[in-house]
Formats: structure tokens, C-alpha cells, sequence
């Protein structure tokens, strides 16, 4: 910019200095303009063995300085005209230059003013943004240590409930058996093992106490289950890349879930639908692509949340069919995409798509910008999809796209390499 301003003066034998009159003497100089080389110098002592002698136009001093005062600071500009900037007006012309060049110094000065200024601005709305991403990083990542700590002290006490739940079993069945043997032994038992026997409700006991053992099991495997969900979960602490079946962090992701995917008072439930392809092991940040999977389906969640409340209420399901609203459904598809050569592993995609209430055509291209969001105010940081895309394109080099309709429902696309190239 001062360059082609410079040029268009066309200061043919007239060097100039430029002098930061607010600053310190020892620190006033800015730069000085050599219109032989044509160079801008911006070394002082170098300014100085370039330097002219001065003309005899300059022996006043106020023919050849301006100062000038622009957003508070004092500018100096020193003309030196060369000895062979002469001419019949050469006086006239000098001024004129001198002049122009004043202006030219005043018009520079201001655009890399305002310049400045808007780099500045953008240089903190960047900064900004970058904190408030890193605060929701290091969220998620507290949340991981979190998780996988809750889940580490839920695990030893299961652990032990579940293993001992066998062994009572057994013991059961062989008092079960032991009662039996004496009743063959001793089918005319006394009157007071008849009255305790009654008072105990010994034959319930003997029908319930399997039935209540089978429960325990089964409900000690699913607290395993979540545990286990849990601690998959739960790798957002971990930097290292690690090779991992995709269809478990998803299945995790779910079981993480699942409570809001349950029918309430305010919606029915929310039905998951697998369509798994069968995929080779990928090598991920496994705790961060847990995440992108736990941003998108909890919005598709919150989308289909927000349809329902905007449908009537449908009571059963022939009304449903005469209505042709679609039951409330999540479906989750995946598959493997080929290399294109021996060396490429190839890539997996993740296709995560739901019935909500879809995005508008005008806020499509906004979803992965950080804190563009459509819910209502404090539902939402507009964080969670700008976040996944960070992590699907630069963290592991993959793509994540966004297809949707207005009242058909919104489809989340992922891919990523199978190996990571480091």
C-alpha cells in the first residue's frame, strides 16, 4: 500500500525522512526513503551515510519539514531534495510535492490505521472464540477424568456383588435341595417346623428366592454394562492415538444416553436404529470421536424433542398411519469405503441421521461456526458441532458434512482414515 502510493508521486530525486515526533529521540525514527534505490530504510545509521547534502531550497527549515497530528501522535516528515531537483520552478514544485507527499503520508497512515484496527478486532474475536473452545475442551476432558473415575469406583463393588451372585446361587440350590432331602426324609415334620414353615412362607421362598438371584444377575450385567460404556467413554483424557472398534464407542455413546432416548411425560421414546456395516479396527483419538458422536446424536435428540412438542399428540398407532407423522427415530448407519491403492487402508464413514425438525437452508453453511446455534438461549453454547468439526478435519483428518431439510430431519455424515498419517 505505501509502496504503489509512493510510486504514484513519482519523487524522482527526493528523499524523505518520517520521524515518530511523540516518541523518544533516541527512538523517533521510523524510516527513511532513498529515491535512488527506490528503497524504504529502516535502519537510522544506514539513513545517514545514504542521506543527501542538503539544497539550498532546505536552508529553511520550513520548506522542507511538516509536522502532522494524526489519532493523537505528532508526525514529522523531512524532505531532502537532491541537488539535481532543479529545474525553472523547481520551487514550485518541491512545495507541491512536499504537499502531495504530506497528504499521501496522512491517507497511508489512516488506512493502515483502520487496518490495524480491524486485524486487532479479529485478532480478539479469534482469541475469544479459541478460549471459549479450549474452556470446552478441557470441560470435556474434566468430565472424561470425571467419568472414568466414577466409573473405576462403581466397578469394584460390582465386581464383587457379580461374582458372588454364582456362588449364592449354588449354595441356594443346595439348601433348596437339603429342605427337599428332608421333606423325603421326614414327611411328618414337627408342629413347630409346620408353624415356622407357614410363618416364613417357606414354599414362596422356595419359588421366589431363584427368580430374585436371576434378577440381582441380571441387574449386577447391566450395571457392568454401563461401567463398561462408562470407561469406553471416558478416553477423552487420553492424547495417544489408540486402535479401537468404532461400533462400541457409538454403543457407549448410546448407553450414555439412553435416559433421554426413553418415552416421559413429554415424548415418546426414541427409537435407535443400527445399521452397522462391518468395519476394520480404526486408529482414532477414540475419547474425542466418542464426543462428535455424543454432540450429534445428543442435538438430533433435542431436534426430534422439538418436533414432538410442536405435533399434536399421537395417542395410537393407526393414528399415527392416517396422520403420516413419522414415529420419533434415530438411525445410525456405517460402512467401510475401499482404498485406492494397496497403501491406502481407506476410510470408514459414520452416517448419524434423525427426523427432527431439520435446519434452514440459511443457517446450513452456519452449523460448524463456533457459538452459531438455534436453540433458545441457555440451552446451548453453539460449541458442540464447531468442536466435532475441529475434530473430525484437523485432529484426524476426515470430513463431516451436513445434509438437511426443513420438517424431514437432519443427517450428519463422517469419514475418516482407518490409519492416521503422522
Amino acid at each position: 500500500m505505501v509502496w504503489e502510493a509512493i510510486e504514484e508521486l513519482n519523487l524522482k530525486y527526493l528523499d524523505f525522512y518520517l520521524i515518530d515526533a511523540s516518541a523518544p529521540v533516541d527512538n523517533s525514527f521510523l524510516l527513511f526513503y532513498d529515491s535512488d534505490s527506490q528503497e524504504f530504510i529502516e535502519d537510522e545509521e544506514l539513513a545517514k551515510q545514504t542521506e543527501s547534502k542538503l539544497s539550498e531550497f532546505c536552508r529553511e527549515e520550513s520548506n522542507c519539514s511538516r509536522k502532522l497530528l494524526v489519532a493523537d501522535r505528532q508526525w514529522l516528515l523531512l524532505i531532502r531534495p537532491q541537488p539535481r531537483f532543479v529545474g525553472k520552478r523547481w520551487e514550485t514544485e518541491a512545495t507541491l510535492a512536499i504537499g502531495l507527499l504530506l497528504s499521501s503520508m496522512v491517507a497511508i497512515y489512516l488506512g493502515l490505521s483502520i487496518r490495524r484496527t480491524l486485524d486487532l478486532e479479529a485478532a480478539m474475536e479469534q482469541l475469544q472464540k479459541t478460549q471459549l473452545q479450549l474452556l470446552q475442551v478441557e470441560k470435556m476432558s474434566s468430565l472424561g477424568e470425571l467419568v472414568a473415575g466414577v466409573a473405576h469406583e462403581i466397578n469394584n463393588p460390582t465386581s464383587f456383588i457379580y461374582g458372588n451372585i454364582d456362588h449364592t446361587s449354588e449354595y441356594i440350590k443346595n439348601l433348596l435341595e437339603l429342605i427337599e432331602l428332608y421333606r423325603e426324609q421326614y414327611p411328618e415334620p414337627s408342629e413347630e417346623i409346620e408353624e415356622f414353615a407357614e410363618e416364613i412362607e417357606l414354599e414362596f421362598i422356595e419359588q421366589d428366592l431363584p427368580k430374585t438371584l436371576a434378577s440381582m444377575k441380571s441387574g449386577a450385567e447391566r450395571i457392568k454394562n454401563i461401567v463398561l460404556s462408562l470407561r469406553t467413554f471416558s478416553h477423552m483424557d487420553e492424547s495417544d492415538l489408540k486402535t479401537v472398534e468404532i461400533h462400541q464407542g457409538i454403543d457407549s455413546t448410546l448407553m450414555i444416553l439412553q435416559s433421554r432416548l426413553n418415552p416421559t411425560a413429554g415424548h415418546e421414546e426414541i427409537a435407535v436404529v443400527k445399521e452397522y456395516g462391518d468395519l476394520p479396527p480404526v486408529e482414532c483419538y477414540a475419547g474425542q470421536l466418542n464426543q462428535v458422536f455424543l454432540n450429534i446424536i445428543a442435538n438430533g435428540i433435542d431436534a426430534i424433542k422439538q418436533r414432538l412438542s410442536e405435533q399434536p399428540e399421537i395417542e395410537k398407532e393407526t393414528d399415527r398411519e392416517q396422520s403420516g407423522i413419522l414415529a420419533p427415530e434415530i438411525r445410525i448407519r456405517t460402512e467401510a469405503i475401499p482404498g485406492k491403492n494397496p497403501e491406502d487402508a481407506g476410510r470408514v464413514a459414520i452416517i448419524i441421521a434423525d427426523n427432527g425438525v431439520g435446519i434452514k437452508k440459511e443457517n446450513l453453511d452456519r452449523v460448524f461456526n463456533p457459538f452459531f446455534t438455534t436453540k433458545p438461549v441457555g440451552s446451548g453454547t453453539g460449541l458442540g458441532l464447531s468442536i466435532s468439526y475441529k475434530i473430525i478435519a484437523e485432529k484426524h483428518g476426515g470430513n463431516l458434512e451436513c445434509v438437511s431439510e426443513p420438517g424431514k430431519g437432519t443427517e450428519f455424515i463422517i469419514e475418516i482414515p482407518v490409519k492416521q498419517t503422522v
